[in-house]
Parts: structure tokens; C-alpha cells; sequence
């Protein structure tokens, strides 16, 4: 088994002024929305879930995003409710969200 039963990433990469990423989105205070929530659900820690940040993806234009591991599904977003989709959804029920999957 897996140390954590599902790992997400959220690219927060921060490209020099005028180019396309992630962070230009709020990528890292959606991450941080994101643990916060998963943390008071009581879903993080070892065999459960694991929120990081990572570097880029380079998958910019299709920004911000976000990619579940083990199932390698990669997700873009836009507001808390689409996070809060994603972890009641996926995280939760195991279900993709397929209007948010890129």
C-alpha cells in the first residue's frame, strides 16, 4: 500500500511577469485552502490524503493546475467551490470530476 492513499499536487510555479502560470491564479492560496480543508475534514496524514505544492507542470495555458495521484488525473480550477468539488468528489467518493479535467 501507498503511504498516502491519494497525493495531490498544485502547481504554484511564478514565471517572470507576463508569461502564463499558475501561481498568477492564486495557485498557492488555493493549495493552502485546500490543506486546510482536507486537514479539518480529518483526512490528511499517512493512508489518507497529502496536499503539496510542486513546480511547474508546464501545462500553463490550461492553468491553474492540479494533478491526484495514484489515478493521474489532472484538473484545472477556478474558485474554492471547484476545490471543495474536487475534494468531496475524488478525494472523497473517488469520483472525477469530469467537467474540471483537463
Amino acid at each position: 500500500m501507498s503511504y498516502y492513499e491519494r497525493h495531490v499536487f498544485f502547481c504554484c510555479n511564478q514565471r517572470p511577469p507576463g508569461e502564463a502560470c499558475c501561481n498568477n491564479h492564486g495557485a498557492q492560496k488555493m493549495r493552502e485552502y485546500a490543506k486546510d480543508k482536507i486537514k479539518s475534514l480529518g483526512l490528511s496524514g499517512p493512508g489518507k490524503i497529502r496536499i503539496n505544492a510542486a513546480g511547474c507542470f508546464d501545462r500553463c495555458k490550461e492553468g491553474p493546475v492540479l494533478v491526484v495521484y495514484p489515478e493521474a488525473v489532472w484538473y484545472t480550477y477556478v474558485d474554492r467551490e471547484d476545490i471543495d468539488e474536487i475534494i468531496r468528489e475524488h478525494l472523497q467518493h473517488g469520483r472525477v470530476v469530469e467537467r474540471l479535467r483537463i
